[in-house]
């Protein structure tokens, strides 16, 4: 009986050593086509992931200011709120995201406030939902071109200066 050596020396001589050469070419070129695959991938669930988180942050930006700004006020002064947070976006140059809009200094009066509630229950949910609607814009624009807004009981100096548009509820706004 011959040895085991003896047997794989004339295994390896028989071989076809084009067919396994082949047979190797082709195997890397699967397995790189397959691990370029799952790159692809994998970098592209990376890009969504952040791009989520991305809108996420935004929207809870934009329903902090609907909340903190409108809670008490009608539906649709809530949406008026997000709709002029939104125009300031979209007019400022600097502005990238919806956050630096809100937290730009004195936007928005409640920004200046040091210790606030977190925001919480149903004025909460809606406020999400205002912000999510206008975000998406799911929401048909009511007051187009406003960038300003106040509280009725108050008389800012700039109010004098600007075009009155709008009252909804106890906001006044302005283009």
């Amino acid at each position: 009986m011959p040895s085991l050596r003896f047997r794989l020396r004339l295994f390896w001589y028989r071989l076809d050593k084009e067919a396994c050469v082949a047979a190797l070419v082709f195997g890397l070129i699967l397995g790189g086509l397959g691990f370029l695959t799952h790159s692809v991938y994998a970098s592209r669930e990376e890009a969504m992931k952040r791009l989520n988180e991305f809108h996420s942050e935004n929207i809870s930006c934009l329903a902090r200011n609907v909340y903190f700004e409108a809670r008490g006020e009608p539906l649709a002064g809530q949406y008026a709120v997000a709709e002029v947070t939104m125009n300031r976006k979209a007019r400022a140059a600097a502005a990238s995201t919806v956050c630096s809009v809100v937290y730009e200094k004195s936007a928005f009066s409640w920004t200046d406030v040091s210790a606030l509630p977190e925001p919480r229950g149903d004025a909460w949910e809606r406020a999400r939902e205002v912000a999510e609607d206008v975000y998406y814009g799911r929401h048909e624009p009511k007051l187009n071109g406003a960038l300003f807004y106040h509280a009725d009981y108050v008389r800012p100096d700039w109010a004098k200066e600007k075009r009155r548009i709008a009252r909804i509820g106890s906001h006044i706004f302005y283009r």
